[in-house]
């Protein structure tokens, strides 16, 4: 399959490495360069443009931050009109099932098919292949991309027919995310602060009932002063943000999500923003002990 990648970052770049090697044709495009050269190393072919890497594609896969970025990929760049008639575009991007609906309502009227299709299990999924993908789109359009999906997940789950319902998905997972980093962040800081050896602290939580997948993959770059970035501590701040108001629409009360998204905007307002959101435990530290570390 033709298949143009738009976003070669951090989890990007995995998955595109991943349809190279299940033998898909991917040409890729992302304004920042600096995974041009790993990305053409595995076999992909670098567009110079973003018209050049749709307009013969018949999958176009949105890698992008948010949903605003993929309309404005879409729609305001007008990128959705240099797509060959009846291309797939697929959304992997974190947004709101509102925003999603919305995008592939528009999509479909420009006679194009969508896939609301986000994905979870972090770096280290989307270099193994084994990402869980949540897919929301009609089911002649989900056989059409199934085998470019398995290729990135081998955890593909169908959540029904309406372009949305990935997200909603979606929605609840970074909840879940979401409280279980910040709430790892707050135990560590109380071990921290007892005067603990935090390495051995969380080889025990590892073996212990209060592991978790997030515990596993965040807690030790949280001993780490600058740990390599691969989601941002906006990141979550945008995540979070989303789930609160898909709550109030909703008429929910979230408490934990709520304070969750709080100890990470507190982040971001000292400055972490771009920091990896392991580094949410920086929020704690300021908040009981009056410094930023």
């Amino acid at each position: 399959m033709r298949i143009a990648f738009i976003g070669l970052g951090a989890m990007g770049l995995p998955m595109a490495i991943r349809l190279i090697q299940a033998g898909h044709a991917v040409t890729g495009f992302d304004l920042n360069t600096r995974n041009r050269a790993a990305f053409e190393a595995a076999g992909g072919q670098w567009s110079p443009d973003a018209k050049g890497a749709v307009q013969e594609a018949e999958l176009v896969w949105l890698m992008v931050v948010s949903g605003d970025q993929a309309h404005d990929f879409l729609f305001t760049q007008n990128h959705a009109a240099d797509m060959p008639a009846n291309a797939m575009v697929v959304m992997s991007c974190t947004q709101s099932a509102s925003k999603a609906a919305s995008t592939g309502e528009a999509l479909t009227a420009r006679g194009l098919r969508v896939l609301d299709a986000p994905v979870s299990g972090g770096v280290v999924g989307a270099e193994a292949g084994t990402l869980a993908i949540m897919v929301g789109g009609a089911q002649a359009d989900f056989d059409f991309a199934r085998s470019a999906l398995e290729s990135v997940g081998s955890n593909l789950f169908h959540m029904g027919v309406t372009c949305g319902m990935g997200s909603t998905m979606k929605t609840v997972n970074q909840l879940l995310c979401g409280v279980h980093i910040a709430v790892a962040a707050e135990a560590t800081h109380v071990a921290e602060n007892a005067g603990l050896d935090l390495a051995q602290v969380h080889r025990i939580l590892s073996v212990s009932a209060a592991s978790s997948w997030m515990l596993g993959n965040r807690g030790p770059r949280m001993l780490q002063d600058e740990p390599p970035v691969t989601s941002a501590v906006d990141i979550f701040v945008k995540d979070l943000s989303i789930v609160a108001e898909e709550a109030r629409r909703a008429k929910s009360g979230l408490p934990l999500a709520a304070a969750a998204l709080q100890m990470f905007l507190a982040a971001s307002g000292q400055g972490h923003g771009l920091a990896d959101d392991s580094q949410v435990i920086r929020a704690y530290r300021g908040l009981n002990r009056g410094v930023q570390k």
